[in-house]
């Protein structure tokens, strides 16, 4: 019945779609929380440049961003980020362009969770002495983190839905190898439903072990 899976390298292109996620996931996390915390700084240009980055990267459809890392940023301006043959190239643009996108999203979140933390923690700190560098790192975010692991998660897993869009630059994950097994083999629904098959046993796990993980670290109020 499955005898249309031979020759094809399933779990590789999957281990694509893992590496993907994961990395796009750490950098997002990184660069979205810089933004959340551009969006709430006391300095207004920084304020303005965070409040701009993500009402614009929200709009702009994920393909279109994808399509400029290679079109643009490769083809156009020789941007190589370091690596020398064209599949790795390919891999470490579709990356950057998932960071840019996801994380206007997970600044959102965090955004959100830090305006769930009382106001007069923040002004006790600061009362003290402490500068919003620390007030942000040492008080307020730690309990942002807390309230947001739910709706992180949820951006985790359309960000592993979202890697499909890489196929659009040739990066070979799993989307790319369904397509031309579509084009090869007389199975679309078979092929179809492993391939749906592949991204509950991604993106359940995630949705579960996360949300029990946030109901654990909620804060209470």
């Amino acid at each position: 019945m499955f005898d249309f899976l031979e020759g094809y390298d399933l779990l590789g292109a999957f281990w694509v779609t893992v590496q993907l996620t994961l990395l796009s996931a750490a950098g997002s996390l990184v660069w979205g929380t810089l933004l959340a915390a551009m969006r709430v700084g006391p300095v207004p240009l920084m304020r303005g440049f965070g409040t701009a980055y993500v009402n614009v990267v929200r709009n702009v459809p994920l393909t279109v961003i994808i399509l400029f890392t290679s079109l643009g940023l490769n083809q156009t301006l020789g941007i190589t980020l370091g690596a020398d043959n064209f599949e790795t190239i390919n891999f470490r643009l579709a990356v950057l362009g998932l960071i840019a996108y996801t994380s206007a999203f997970v600044c959102e979140a965090i955004r959100s969770g830090i305006n769930t933390v009382p106001i007069g923690q923040a002004e006790a700190a600061r009362a003290i002495g402490l500068s919003f560098f620390q007030v942000l790192t040492l008080v307020v975010l730690p309990q942002a983190f807390r309230s947001v692991v739910g709706p992180l998660a949820n951006v985790l897993i359309a960000l592993t839905k979202n890697t499909t869009v890489a196929a659009a630059i040739g990066v070979a994950e799993a989307a790319l190898l369904m397509k031309k097994m579509i084009e090869n083999e007389a199975q679309l629904l078979l092929i179809s439903a492993v391939f749906a098959f592949g991204f509950v046993c991604l993106t359940l796990p995630t949705g579960l072990i996360l949300g029990w993980v946030g109901k654990k670290v909620a804060v209470k109020r």
